[in-house]
């Protein structure tokens, strides 16, 4: 007999929410985690009142009912919507691509007056009937204006390279709505949790052993030996000690500055589109819960290339990559005492609401097995 039933590598969404379900029925489980705290990379840090997002912004958004009255069941949520503004040498558009976006490009007030003046920004670039690159799928979808404003700066940082270098299937499609609607999701569920997510996986985690500061592979033979199954939510490659080679992500920095006003820029999220502005947004955190504090805490976010000596956030799904992962993907298949699951293990971009509901189909399966 094991002394535990699921030994929990991350104590991320995915981890936190597989936990809370073995624990319902009756398992016993250890979560451990490498960095000093729970949460993952939802985790957010109250300072001087506020609750900062400290790996980056994150909107919880939905359409599945199942998910949104699961994460409720631990905390209220409030009633932010998310609706970013973009900066492009200091001019200001709204996002996502709506009537007010087009009005701010092209004076345009109606419906018929955007589609004529987008097929007319297009009509130059139809001739390119099988995009090759990022570049020509945009200016394709969208044409010069949109791409060279809110497009082109803003990938160029946050992947490292030329557009023209970065594939056509990232940029599939441009969302564009004819409505003066700022909403970036189309979601029927939105917020923010009251008090800040890490409430959601301490909630989660409740009356369950953590241990955090411990990393998997530092004692990865001790750890083995104290249960029955793995749920692992690291990097897959890294669990296979890299024997088909690494895997490539991008990496963020984040600088944090506390200003003495009451307020900076008057929304939660600010990206600038312009290349030479090194950093791709800037998060104002307190926007996110209509914060009356009279501080207030600002992020700069900057693209950085990925090392092993900090965290990779993006996926880079290139075909190489792809390639790559399915090699991992089918020894991981073979191992049925190992669970693997969450963006870093599926070599993945989840939405966080995927993620939940990955983890409780996961579950459900394997705990009923």
């Amino acid at each position: 007999m094991k002394e535990y039933d699921y030994l929990i590598v991350g104590a991320g969404l995915f981890g936190s929410v597989f936990a809370y379900k073995a624990k319902e029925l009756g398992k016993k489980c250890l979560v451990i985690d490498k960095r000093s705290h729970i949460g993952g990379n939802v985790y957010t840090e109250n300072i001087e009142g506020i609750n900062i997002h400290k790996y980056g912004p994150h909107t919880f958004h939905t359409s599945n009912k199942v998910v949104w009255n699961f994460v409720n069941s631990f905390v209220e949520f409030n009633r932010y919507t998310n609706s970013t503004i973009a900066n492009y040498k200091d001019k200001l558009y709204n996002l996502p691509f709506n009537m007010n976006t087009f009005y701010q490009l092209w004076g345009v007030k109606t419906p018929s007056e955007a589609r004529k003046k987008i097929e007319e920004q297009r009509k130059p670039f139809l001739y390119i009937k099988n995009p090759k690159n990022l570049e020509e799928q945009a200016l394709v979808l969208g044409g010069l204006d949109i791409y060279e404003k809110l497009i082109k700066g803003y990938t160029e940082k946050q992947w490292g390279c030329s557009a023209k270098k970065l594939p056509a299937f990232i940029i599939r499609r441009l969302p564009f709505r004819f409505l003066y609607d700022n909403n970036y999701f189309n979601d029927l569920y939105q917020g923010i949790p009251i008090g800040g997510y890490t409430k959601i996986i301490e909630k989660m985690l409740d009356g369950i052993e953590v241990k955090t500061n411990t990393n998997y592979f530092d004692h990865k033979g001790e750890l083995n030996q104290l249960a029955d199954k793995i749920v692992y939510t690291g990097k897959i490659d890294e669990f296979f000690d890299y024997k088909f080679g690494e895997l490539e992500y991008r990496s963020l920095l984040f600088k944090n500055e506390l200003l003495n006003i009451y307020d900076f820029q008057g929304n939660a999220i600010v990206n600038y589109t312009e290349k030479e502005v090194p950093y791709t947004r800037i998060v104002e955190h307190k926007h996110f819960e209509f914060g009356t504090q009279p501080v207030t805490i600002i992020t700069r976010e900057y693209p950085i290339e990925y090392t092993k000596d900090n965290e990779p956030y993006y996926p880079i799904n290139n075909s190489k990559n792809q390639v790559l992962y399915e090699k991992y993907h089918k020894i991981a298949t073979q191992n049925k005492n190992v669970i693997f699951g969450g963006r870093l293990s599926e070599y993945k971009y989840y939405d966080m609401d995927d993620i939940i509901k990955e983890a409780l189909l996961t579950s459900k399966k394997i705990i009923y097995e």
